[in-house]
C-alpha cells in the first residue's frame, strides 16, 4: 500500500528525491555492489551469505569457497549426504546463520538445476521462488546478472535513509520500495540502491551521530 499522498506533495517528495540523488550522484560517480564474485551463481551465492553478515566478511570466505565449489553441480553435490552438508556448513561457517544459509544455498542450487536447466531465472516471479531468495535478493541479483530491473532493493541502509530523508513514511521493506519506485525514474531505479548504500556507509551509519557534526552533505534534507 503506498502512501494516500495528495498530487502536491507527491510532486514535493519527487523534487526532494531529485535534489537528494542529484548530491548522491555527484558524491558517488560510480556506485555498485560490493560483493565480488565471478557469475550470476556465485553471485546468488553470495547474496545469501551477506544476510546478516558484512560485505567484508563474505569476501573474505568467497575465495576458498569458489575455488572448492567451481560449479553449480559441485553445489548439488555437496547435499548430497550429512558429511558433505557439515562440511559446507563449516566452509560457510564465518558468515553466520551457517545452517540456514547451507539449507538455502544447496537447496537453491538443485532447483536451479532440477527447474531452470542450470542457469538462473531473468523474472522476479520466478526468482523468488528459488530457497533464500526474497524481493531484495531477487532485485540485487537481478540488476546486477542480467541488467533486468523490476525493482529496487531496500536493505537495511536503504531503508533507514528513505525513512530519514523523508522520501517514505513506512518501515515494510515492500511498501518503502513502492514509495521509492513512484517518486525516482525507473532508469535511476538500479542504482539508487547502491548509492544509498555507499552514502549510509561513508557518512550516515545506523548509530547515533551528530549529522551536522559529521557535515553530511545531505544533513538538511534530514526529517527527524
Amino acid at each position: 500500500m503506498k502512501d494516500n499522498l495528495s498530487e502536491k506533495a507527491l510532486r514535493e517528495r519527487k523534487r526532494r528525491a531529485t535534489s537528494i540523488f542529484k548530491i548522491l550522484g555527484k558524491l558517488f560517480p560510480n556506485p555498485k555492489i560490493a560483493l565480488t564474485y565471478g557469475n550470476p551463481w556465485e553471485l546468488l551465492v553470495v547474496v545469501v551469505l551477506s544476510a546478516q553478515c558484512t560485505d567484508k566478511k563474505v569476501n573474505e570466505v568467497t575465495p576458498v569457497l569458489f575455488k572448492k565449489y567451481r560449479k553449480l553441480d559441485d553445489y548439488v553435490k555437496a547435499s548430497a549426504s550429512r558429511r558433505t552438508i557439515a562440511e559446507f556448513e563449516k566452509d560457510i561457517h564465518a558468515c553466520g546463520f551457517y545452517r540456514a544459509k547451507t539449507r538455502n544455498i544447496l537447496a537453491a542450487a538443485k532447483m536451479v538445476r532440477e527447474k531452470f536447466g542450470g542457469k538462473l531465472p531473468r523474472t522476479m516471479a520466478e526468482m523468488v521462488t528459488i530457497p533464500g531468495v526474497g524481493r531484495k535478493s531477487a532485485n540485487v541479483i537481478l540488476g546486477n546478472a542480467y541488467g533486468v530491473v523490476e525493482g529496487i532493493a531496500v536493505d537495511t541502509h536503504v531503508m533507514r535513509l528513505a525513512q530519514w530523508l523523508g522520501l517514505t513514511k513506512h518501515k515494510d521493506p515492500i511498501k518503502i520500495e513502492r514509495d521509492l519506485m513512484e517518486i525516482i525514474p525507473q532508469k535511476d531505479w538500479f542504482l539508487a540502491t547502491y548509492l544509498l548504500i555507499d552514502y549510509g556507509r561513508k557518512y550516515c551509519p545506523a548509530r547515533a551521530h551528530d549529522h551536522r557534526a559529521k557535515k553530511c552533505p545531505l544533513a538538511r534534507f534530514y526529517m527527524y
